[in-house]
């Protein structure tokens, strides 16, 4: 399988601002891991009465440093990509802080947790946005416009937010410059994630600012890179299940060669959404053992 050209030079200082554009800030959380990278990002947008997208997790040190951030501004409005563990729960000290309502498109429709897996950024089950955002609406400040642009996949309720007056999309982790994203079922659905990976290439913005890693210019080819990939994993797992692999396990052991076993966790979880996907095009039959079948 070709392999996608990542970019994971992503040298930061946690808690420190960084000004990316004159309109865009970013404050990475101390928080890495093998799911997280480096870091949450939270971005800040505008100056003097600005909006704090992805606050990050629980942290307190993560919480003081953007308020100092923001210190001498106003924060109107706190947007949430998607209700991962790594990106609302900070959400509500943020709210008291500041008192800006929190926006997003809504909590998620169903937890995760198939095949007894759990990841770090687990679900954030407790997060209901104050104001619910639909595709298109829009949140605006001095000389800065954002637009909801809703992209289910990642998770159910996972929204991008585009940038208009610097062609940016702050775009979560549906896409990343430095790994694939994980799609976790039964919450992650990989019909949906195609579906809104296609839909990004009709746009035209220039950059995209993840929450995770190095923000990306020129950003389409890596967007059909992560569908070409995606496409290349699918049929790989269809043809293993031809070749014999009955399981979940099975097929990650026929499919991802050299696997970091610390990844395994994510890697089922992907499996499983592709298998599902496979399931739902007709390509696959599944008992109720979870045990699939060549159609």
């Amino acid at each position: 399988m070709t392999a996608l050209a990542f970019d994971r030079d992503f040298p930061v200082v946690p808690e420190t601002v960084e000004s990316l554009s004159p309109l865009v800030r970013r404050v990475v959380a101390n928080n890495p891991s093998p799911f997280p990278f480096r870091g949450t990002s939270s971005f800040i947008v505008g100056r003097g009465r600005v909006a704090i997208i992805d606050p990050g997790p629980a942290d307190e040190a993560h919480l003081a440093a953007l308020l100092e951030a923001v210190r001498g501004e106003t924060v109107s409005y706190i947007l949430v990509t998607h209700s991962h563990a790594d990106h609302s729960p900070l959400a509500a000290a943020l709210k008291t802080a500041t008192g800006a309502p929190t926006h997003a498109y809504g909590p998620v429709a169903a937890p995760t947790g198939g095949h007894g897996l759990r990841l770090d950024a687990s679900i954030d089950h407790g997060f209901i946005p104050d104001l619910r955002l639909a595709e298109g609406d829009e949140l605006s400040g001095p000389g800065w416009t954002l637009q909801a642009v809703f992209t289910p996949g990642h998770m159910s309720n996972h929204m991008c937010f585009a940038l208009a007056e610097e062609q940016a999309l702050f775009s979560g982790d549906h896409v990343m410059a430095w790994a694939t994203s994980v799609i976790a079922p039964p919450d992650g659905d990989m019909g949906q994630y195609f579906s809104s990976l296609q839909k990004l290439l009709g746009r035209d913005d220039q950059i995209y600012h993840p929450g995770h890693g190095p923000s990306r210019r020129d950003p389409l080819p890596l967007l059909r890179g992560y569908l070409t990939h995606r496409r290349m994993r699918e049929e790989a797992i269809r043809a293993s299940v031809e070749r014999g692999a009955r399981r979940v396990g099975d097929v990650v052991a026929a499919v991802y060669a050299g696997l970091d076993p610390a990844l395994r966790g994510a890697a089922e979880l992907s499996a499983a959404a592709h298998l599902s996907h496979l399931v739902a095009q007709g390509k696959l039959r599944v008992s109720d053992e979870l045990i699939y079948e060549p159609s």
